[in-house]
């Protein structure tokens, strides 16, 4: 796992498209329990190299009911985005994750954390990746069919501060999608 996390990290496979150079963000062990797969980081993850850490992550870390130190051990949870590096300003927010990594890194990443038990699908771009055709017409629909992709995979949108409409929209999320997953990473994370 080290040798491949440092070819990662010394990635340069889609330089050419990144308007602030590659800084690739992730985090895992081989005996990962949980692995959550988010979308790219963002301007301040790229520049503190720390994966979550912004306000993204701490709406994350408190849906999951964890503390930064439990979030943070690889052991516990590999973060891992579909695209390593920040992609750039959109118009209406970040671009999309780079399709290079998910492509080149994933299956080698997951391959090698053979104890992990559940895979956190974060928002629209490691659903459609991972669920292929078994994802909803939409993201909203995806998430409220959660259990139908248990025990493997756990949808969930994207816990940015720019969801708050969404998250307003549908509160049966916070209110019945929420307790169900704290109670699976609570489990995974005692065993």
């Amino acid at each position: 796992m080290e040798n491949l996390l440092e070819e990662i990290l010394s990635c340069t496979i889609c330089k050419d498209f990144l308007p602030l150079g590659v800084n690739p963000v992730l985090a895992a062990h081989e005996s990962s329990k949980i692995i959550l797969i988010g979308q790219a980081p963002g301007l301040k993850v790229h520049q503190n190299g720390i994966p979550w850490n912004d306000m993204s992550g701490k709406r994350l870390r408190q849906w999951l009911n964890v503390s930064d130190e439990i979030f943070y051990d690889a052991k516990n949870i590999a973060l891992i985005p579909m695209g390593f590096c920040y992609p750039g300003k959109g118009t209406s927010g970040d671009l999309p994750p780079r399709k290079e990594c998910a492509a080149a890194w994933h299956k080698q990443l997951l391959t090698k954390m053979q104890e992990a038990e559940l895979i956190l699908l974060v928002g629209q771009y490691a659903q459609k990746y991972y669920l292929k055709d078994e994802a909803k017409k939409t993201l909203t629909e995806t998430v409220s069919n959660y259990e139908s992709y248990l025990p493997k995979f756990f949808p969930l949108p994207h816990p940015s501060p720019r969801n708050r409409f969404w998250l307003r929209k549908n509160p049966w999320f916070e209110k019945e999608v929420i307790p169900k997953l704290q109670d699976k990473v609570n489990r995974l994370l005692s065993s």
